[in-house]
């Protein structure tokens, strides 16, 4: 059993972590690791699993992985062509595809250079594997965790709904995306209601962008008000451009009001574990719920959104990846 200390030794930090705050992102690496170290244990241990232990434990560790790697870029390239389709050819409509061709780019440069015999190719090609497995970890990490994270439900009273902004429709109406927000908050507020508990107020966050008639917390205040929220119920936060903005502005709000407020922030679930991590940044006393999102638009923005994760912890992100081509570098004229 002593395979598995590692995963055991991940697992306890994990769930301390955790109990200190599910908003780290450190929450996802130290998930990934115990994920990651359980796989390897159970790789040493298949010699002694009998059959057909052995031959599930190989199909989990291995085989899964390897066709799941090649399903998983042929999804993205599919969804890319969705995304072009639907929403146009911007460079972050594009992620998906990108991310769906870089797989098999990466899988025929592989393959290509395998048997040719040149130590130094070799050497920097196991480079850039090791770049990407790094990056490609991280991914992992950050999406079972988001998943993991999205679980998450209200438990008590909250004295607020928070409600992050997005951008308008013609600069006036309340989109699809922003809508899906402003119904899940909707949905908190009546559960909340019914529970016979206090009635929390629904603040409502966004400012006026260059292009807007209105700002964005106005127009989601006239769509709750259309929905049947009595108007005295909301409250408004209209100086906010970033998602940064929209919690430090509703923060103050909040605890202007009342120093030990209890909130919950909505946003759409692609967006909730990031959202989190800004909030517990911001000092936002409250956990971050999602609400649902079009399918296809799904895949593009969670890569948008490890994107920005990434560099927000950039200073250890890029000195990982500096040092792995360094040693490449080192490797490769060693080998020449």
């Amino acid at each position: 059993m002593l395979a598995f200390v590692p995963a055991a030794l991940f697992f306890v930090l994990f769930c301390v972590s955790v109990r200190e705050d599910r908003r780290r992102f450190r929450n996802a690496v130290l998930l990934g690791l115990t994920l990651m170290s359980g796989s390897i244990g159970l790789l040493f241990r298949i010699p002694e699993l009998p059959s057909p232990l052995d031959a599930v434990a190989i199909l989990l560790v291995l085989l899964v992985p390897t066709v799941g790697t090649l399903v998983l870029g042929g999804y993205l390239i599919r969804n890319g062509l969705t995304m072009i389709r639907k929403e146009g050819r911007s460079p972050t409509n594009m992620l998906s595809m990108a991310a769906g061709v870089g797989i098999f780019a990466l899988i025929a440069l592989v393959l290509g250079v395998a048997g040719r015999g040149s130590r130094v190719l070799d050497t920097m090609v196991a480079g850039l594997v090791m770049l990407v497995g790094y990056v490609s970890f991280l991914f992992l990490c950050f999406l079972a965790y988001a998943f993991l994270y999205g679980r998450i439900t209200v438990r008590g009273d909250v004295d607020y709904v928070v409600m992050l902004g997005s951008g308008l429709i013609c600069g006036e109406r309340v989109p699809p995306l922003l809508a899906s927000r402003l119904e899940k908050g909707r949905q908190i507020h009546a559960a909340q209601v019914a529970r016979g508990g206090r009635v929390p107020l629904l603040l409502v966050s966004g400012g006026q962008g260059t292009d807007e008639r209105l700002s964005e917390a106005r127009a989601m205040a006239d769509w709750l008000i259309a929905q049947g929220v009595p108007e005295e119920q909301i409250r408004l936060e209209d100086r906010s451009r970033t998602t940064k903005e929209n919690l430090a502005f509703s923060r103050t709000i909040m605890l202007d009001a009342d120093p030990g407020y209890r909130c919950v922030i909505v946003t759409n679930n692609f967006h909730a574990f990031r959202a989190a991590m800004t909030a517990r940044r911001a000092g936002v006393n409250g956990q971050v719920l999602g609400s649902p999102t079009a399918t296809y638009f799904w895949p593009s923005a969670t890569l948008r959104e490890f994107v920005a994760v990434f560099w927000e912890h950039r200073a250890v992100n890029l000195s990982i990846c500096a040092s792995i081509v360094a040693l490449t570098a080192l490797a490769a004229v060693a080998s020449a």
